[in-house]
């Protein structure tokens, strides 16, 4: 009878303890927006460590408007704490696909001052832009054609590969839609760090890095074959971004698993709010904000309302403000709960009054589908919203005056 396999003295890693050691690295040397930012930078520091555990992996990008705002040392801390950095500020597309597809080698691509290569006064710089994207899948891979002169053939290169970027103002909506962004700012002068020594500090990244990877080794199996429960309307693509750190997070433990949701429904809310690409979903999340607990508002009340927030584009739209004709106009393109097109309704003000306006109930279906989720203490008015849908309001109620404003408006 054969001896038993002799079994290893050495002690489980704890993941939860070991992701609060990189978190704290972190905040020695950076200053991040928001608690759910060091959150999500730290488990995507893990991440790294298990690429081929995933179908897909996060961008992360730093940005901020102005200089100074530590977007740099964001990128040099995950320097020392990822597998295989290669920080650059200038690479071309035949180098970065020809890094990245070496499976065996393959680096973690940290792109500083991406504002150069995709900013306004760049070029286009479409391939590289296309590898970008491509990376972002496990089965991504770009094209090229290899010999010489006749005897070129067409040949598939892997270009998967985790990549995290810096620089000022926005990045491409296809590179911002597949990505972790972390709004950098100035630190203010109460906001201290330590000043980062590299004969000093990667050294000791370096050691949380080699824990990393070794802590990832005895998870990897585990979090391959893992689906993780997401967040209440985190799907499509910000599910594909969020997915893996969630996992990472699950397999740590602790009061990851929870930190983790919590980061990415503020972050995806964050980002979309500050989505630039839709001019109709910001236009959607504001009226939502606009009818409150409203079942309905005349249209002259909600251009009021909208033209009056300071941070909000409807009072300057191509030169100008959002008129009762322009928000129809722009709403035409959405429809309600059956499908047919969002349009204003008569609603009556007094008893000869009739007046434009919109019911809450016929633009619920496309605020559950397009807005950001509410956050959690406004779980009834979501609610409510919901039920309106499938009892909308009748055309001929009146709408009490003192409900949108001292005067009805007519029109």
């Amino acid at each position: 009878m054969s001896a038993p396999a002799p079994q290893s003295s050495a002690p489980p890693v704890d993941g939860a303890a070991l992701l609060s050691e990189v978190e704290a690295f972190h905040r020695r040397f950076n200053v991040f927006p928001s608690d759910e930012a060091f959150t999500a930078v730290t488990l995507w520091d893990a991440h790294a460590h298990l690429l081929d555990a995933f179908e897909s992996t996060p961008r992360i990008a730093f940005l901020s408007p102005e200089p100074g705002s530590g977007k740099t040392r964001a990128l040099e801390i995950i320097q020392t704490l990822v597998p295989r950095p290669m920080i650059t500020t200038d690479v071309s597309p035949a180098a970065l696909f020809r890094s990245v597809s070496d499976t065996e080698a393959r680096p973690v691509i940290l792109l500083d001052e991406i504002d150069t290569v995709f900013g306004p006064r760049a070029g286009g710089n479409e391939d590289l832009r296309g590898l970008i994207n491509a990376g972002h899948r496990r089965s991504g891979v770009v094209y090229r054609c290899v010999g010489d002169g006749s005897s070129q053939v067409v040949q598939p290169f892997p270009v998967y590969a985790a990549l995290a970027t810096a620089g000022l103002g926005d990045l491409p909506d296809t590179i911002l839609t597949r990505s972790v962004v972390v709004r950098m700012r100035r630190r203010a002068p109460n906001e201290r760090v330590e000043s980062f020594r590299e004969r000093i500090h990667v050294a000791e990244g370096n050691a949380l890095r080699d824990r990393l990877a070794g802590w990832a080794d005895t998870v990897r199996d585990r979090v391959a074959g893992a689906w993780p429960e997401m967040p209440d309307g985190i799907t499509d693509r910000p599910a594909d971004v969020w997915e893996p750190l969630i996992a990472v997070a699950d397999a740590a433990g602790g009061d990851w698993p929870a930190r983790a949701r919590a980061a990415c429904l503020a972050l995806v809310a964050a980002a979309t709010a500050g989505d630039k690409a839709s001019v109709g979903i910001r236009l959607l999340a504001d009226l939502r904000d606009a009818f409150g607990d409203a079942e309905r508002l005349l249209s002259a009340d909600l251009v009021d309302r909208l033209t009056a927030l300071d941070d909000a584009p409807w009072a300057d739209l191509d030169g100008k403000p959002l008129t009762p004709r322009s928000l129809a106009r722009m709403l035409g393109d959405y429809v309600t709960a059956d499908n047919q097109p969002i349009r204003s309704r008569n609603i009556k003000t007094g008893p000869r009054t009739v007046s434009k306006g919109y019911y809450a109930a016929d633009l619920a279906d496309a605020w559950l589908r397009y807005c950001p989720p509410r956050p959690v203490d406004s779980a009834t008015a979501a609610t409510t919203a919901t039920t309106q849908v499938s009892d909308p309001a009748p055309v001929a109620d009146t709408l009490p005056v003192a409900a949108t404003e001292p005067a009805p408006v007519t029109g």
